[in-house]
């Protein structure tokens, strides 16, 4: 290939080779360094991949741990204005027993809200005694045997799975 000129064109295997510097001399690089440094390139991209998943991997984590949280707190500030709300079912359970049929209707009304929020109430007349969710405040003896729920005084409350509030009852043996 004659030197050329800067301006000259040349045409090599059909492309114009247009102000190119073909006098400067090629370096020579060697197949090791070459492969030296793709490794090298290859193990820096493997690193910086990896650092990235796993800031990705921890963001994840944490975005997850926040919601969870939020959640948590969410359920548990419902279920502290549900449980200031049961002297009024209370209140409302009160007036029924002595008599006033105008309140049924709000005391279902009210009732019925909170259970679809998650609100169970517990009733256990009649079942074996369980004092995770009632406390035997009064005794009776009976026939022996297992403790049996006879009387609820006071209706307890579960708000989505734990107890509120423990149902009061009368126990016979």
């Amino acid at each position: 290939m004659a030197d050329l000129e800067p301006g000259d064109d040349e045409i090599v295997d059909g492309e114009l080779l247009d102000d190119l510097d073909v006098t400067a001399p090629a370096e020579e690089v060697s197949v090791e360094t070459l492969v030296t440094d793709l490794e090298r390139v290859t193990l820096a991209r493997d690193e910086f991949r990896d650092a990235y998943q796993r800031a990705a991997a921890d963001f994840d984590n944490f975005r997850k741990q926040t919601q969870r949280r939020l959640d948590e707190e969410i359920a548990r500030s419902s279920g502290a204005l549900v449980e200031r709300l049961l002297p009024v079912l209370d209140a409302c359970d009160g007036a029924v027993a002595h008599g006033a049929t105008d309140v049924e209707p709000i005391a279902a009304a009210l009732l019925a809200v909170l259970e679809k929020e998650g609100l169970v109430r517990v009733d256990p007349i009649g079942e074996v005694f369980d004092p995770t969710v009632a406390d035997a405040v009064v005794h009776e003896p009976g026939g022996g045997g297992d403790h049996i729920v006879s009387d609820v005084m006071r209706a307890g409350y579960t708000w989505r799975g734990r107890v509120l509030r423990p149902a009061m009852v009368k126990v016979t043996d």
